[in-house]
């Protein structure tokens, strides 16, 4: 959740003057639209998250068009090997991320609101890999475990673990996606940075 830096984030203030309350049917796309056979378990419109409680109203994950297509080409690709991603996080809306923020303000684990995340822009997705028969496929941790363990170069993990997460990477990374080094389900769609901040409720984009 935390997006340090590949290029400066603007000022607060401009963030505040930028964040879009309002969002038109081109700027977010439904990733089932894109590709309906990619799993989802969005953790944040369930109980099933570090809140323990829905953030969201609807369980839709929605993103920016490039990054919708990036992601279903990695889909395509490990489909090949009988493998497939699951989708936990996609859009997030600002509004959200201050939740987030007001009980775990370590940017490690969840990024300040004050600068706006990847996720806010559309920009972002966390995943993980399943089998054939939508299994989960052993990681180093579970999702949004805000340890050192969640980390990219961990090494404490056991052999398949660490394997699989770097088969994560290299799909996703082949694909043009950056990871994040404090998480290893989290990755930024390259061109997060021409995109501004939202804060539309899931259930308010068409």
């Amino acid at each position: 959740m935390p997006q340090p830096s590949a290029a400066s984030p603007p000022p607060t203030a401009a963030i505040a003057a930028s964040v879009n309350k309002t969002v038109n049917k081109a700027s977010l796309v439904d990733l089932h639209s894109i590709h309906p056979t990619i799993r989802l378990d969005l953790r944040y419109a369930t109980a099933n998250n570090f809140m323990h409680r829905a953030l969201y109203k609807q369980s839709r994950c929605l993103l920016r068009a490039n990054a919708a297509e990036q992601l279903s080409q990695v889909q395509q690709d490990l489909e090949a090997y009988g493998l497939g991603l699951k989708v936990y996080d996609c859009y997030r809306p600002l509004s959200v991320q201050k939740q987030m923020w007001k009980l775990v303000p370590d940017e490690r684990y969840v990024a300040n609101p004050a600068t706006g995340s990847r996720h806010n822009r559309g920009s972002a997705v966390d995943v993980t890999l399943v089998d054939r028969a939508g299994n989960e496929l052993p990681m180093p941790t579970a999702f949004d475990d805000f340890t050192d363990r969640a980390a990219t170069n961990y090494n404490g993990a056991s052999p398949q673990a660490k394997q699989n997460r770097q088969r994560l990477k290299d799909a996703m990374t082949k694909r043009g996606f950056s990871p994040l080094q404090t998480e290893w389900w989290h990755f930024d769609a390259a061109s997060w940075a021409q995109y501004s901040v939202l804060d539309v409720p899931l259930e308010e984009v068409l």
